[in-house]
């Protein structure tokens, strides 16, 4: 049961850099892009990724609820079934909790901030080179976590071929 969740974690965490990736991609090969907009903001772009929706479906959907996505994910309940909760399962289900998807939106997890290639530096939310530099940096170390923890057995555990 452990191993299967771990792999449900690795595989979600994956899904997250893939997601990550595509979308930072995305907004360098000039995909639209407007922060005031739930469907092409950063968690727009990120929710066009895993779920396959287009910008304005997600901006439909997210009409369902009030405020920019910090105060939806406040509101919603991920069991409820209403088409936002259905969004916000969605990237909690990546492994993202409120404070991660606050921080997707402002660009503001220290850690990914300490890491930007130069070094440390604040980043401004509704500019598309910022939030591609912020979702590929996160991407980066995501990875080289799940790199970390993989687990090597050493040659003692191996069994010796039998001659």
């Amino acid at each position: 049961m452990a191993n299967q969740l771990s792999s449900n974690k690795e595989s979600n965490t994956g899904l997250l850099i893939a997601g990550l990736r595509t979308a930072a991609d995305n907004l360098r090969k000039g995909a639209f892009y407007a922060w005031g907009h739930h469907g092409a903001c950063n968690c727009g772009h990120l929710l066009q990724v895993v779920t396959r929706l287009t910008k304005e479906e997600i901006q439909t959907y997210a009409h369902t609820g009030y405020g920019e996505w910090t105060e939806i994910v406040e509101e919603s309940c991920s069991v409820t079934g209403i088409p936002l909760g259905l969004l916000i399962t969605e990237l909690r289900s990546l492994g993202l909790t409120n404070t991660d998807i606050h921080n997707l939106e402002y660009l503001e997890d220290r850690a990914v901030l300490n890491n930007l290639p130069g070094g440390f530096r604040w980043l401004k939310r509704n500019q598309r080179e910022d939030v591609v530099i912020y979702f590929e940096t996160y991407a980066n170390m995501l990875e080289e976590k799940m790199i970390d923890e993989i687990e090597i057995p050493s040659f003692d555990m191996i069994p010796s071929a039998v001659v």
